[in-house]
């Protein structure tokens, strides 16, 4: 494994803006340098510029969700190519940690190896809920004087959400974002929601582990030590479906 890829490795962090404020910084200096680098990350940003993370939060429009999935369904083929990448990468992994005969070099190799099948594994889950999406909801947020929202995808078939917080400030001291499902029989706890850097909460969710029904989503400030089983705090969000 050389330099360059833990750049390979990072494009599609860098575009979902998931990097660290030194791992951007680094990675955006390398783009001026390296014209592969730029052309990869410049095709992302296309596939992934429908996405409306850094817009001003808007009601979804008339057949949104129908042309989101339909764009996407149209496009598998080039998410696929991404796949024999990784491919390529795993067997060449494979390939180095045949020459070594230290144990330690394997060890780490085979956890290399491991983190980039876990972070492909994850990235085709996400895309095949963005695909898989009917229903699409887009709600404004307002904390502190700043305007965000909170978008969900979800996916009947999977039972599972794609959900994206914006525009948020950090959380005030002593507090936290809490993310809620809400059921027929009440509300479920789920997981925080990082506001501490500029970029957008990105996360997939299954649903919770309960025989409830799940009707829709909240999001709320609560006390960082309070772990009730209802909200306590100040309700941000709020949708049914």
């Amino acid at each position: 494994m050389n330099a360059h890829d833990w750049y390979v490795e990072n494009r599609a962090g860098f575009v979902a803006r998931s990097l660290e404020a030194g791992e951007e910084r680094t990675f955006r200096d390398h783009l001026a340098r390296c014209e592969e680098c730029g052309a990869a990350v410049a095709r992302l940003e296309r596939e992934l510029a429908w996405l409306p993370m850094a817009l001003p939060p808007q009601a979804a429009s008339p057949g949104f969700a129908r042309r989101a999935a339909t764009e996407i369904l149209e496009r598998r083929g080039r998410w696929r190519q991404w796949v024999p990448y990784g491919v390529a990468a795993a067997a060449l992994l494979l390939a180095l940690g045949a020459g070594y005969r230290g144990g330690e070099e394997r060890h780490a190799l085979r956890a290399v190896l491991a983190d980039r099948e876990n972070r492909l594994l994850a990235l085709e889950d996400t895309l095949s809920v963005l695909r898989g999406a009917r229903q699409v909801v887009q709600l404004p947020i307002a904390m502190e004087g700043r305007h965000g929202g909170l978008l969900i995808f979800q996916d009947p078939v999977s039972h599972r959400w794609c959900v994206v917080v914006h525009g948020l400030p950090p959380a005030p001291a002593g507090n936290v974002y809490q993310f809620w499902f809400i059921t027929e029989s009440g509300m479920v706890r789920s997981v925080i929601v990082n506001a501490d850097t500029p970029h957008p909460a990105f996360f997939t969710l299954g649903m919770p582990p309960v025989r409830s029904p799940v009707m829709g989503a909240a999001l709320t400030v609560e006390p960082a030590l309070n772990r009730s089983s209802e909200p306590q705090g100040q309700q941000l969000a709020h949708v049914t479906f």
